[in-house]
């Protein structure tokens, strides 16, 4: 004749076995689909490609803003930038030059 065992006795013996499929399951889920997981590999290489693009015209714009500050350095101003600028912040202009105007 079979003997029954009580349901808290399987519970008991099953118990580890199905924690540890659980904690399994858990770690694998978050392996493929968590934020760092294997799916979002994808978008973190999206975001580098337009990190670099943002930098790399970041860069271009430092260098030309770094340019017009050497021109500007006061032991050796250069001619044209100085009288631009004035030109431009006094609104003069030489006697022999033709203004047009550029509409916006």
């Amino acid at each position: 004749m079979a003997r029954s065992r009580p349901i808290s006795s399987i519970l008991r013996t099953a118990g580890l076995p199905a924690a540890a499929i659980i904690l399994m399951a858990f770690f694998v889920y978050y392996a493929v689909l968590g934020p760092n997981g294997i799916l979002a590999y994808h978008d973190y290489q999206r975001q580098l490609v337009q990190a670099k693009s943002q930098y790399a015209q970041l860069d271009k714009q430092r260098a030309t803003l770094r340019n017009r500050k050497d021109l500007l350095d006061p032991r050796h101003v250069n001619p044209d930038l100085a009288d631009e600028m004035v030109r431009k912040e006094l609104n003069v202009v030489h006697p022999d030059e033709v203004i047009i105007p550029l509409n916006k």
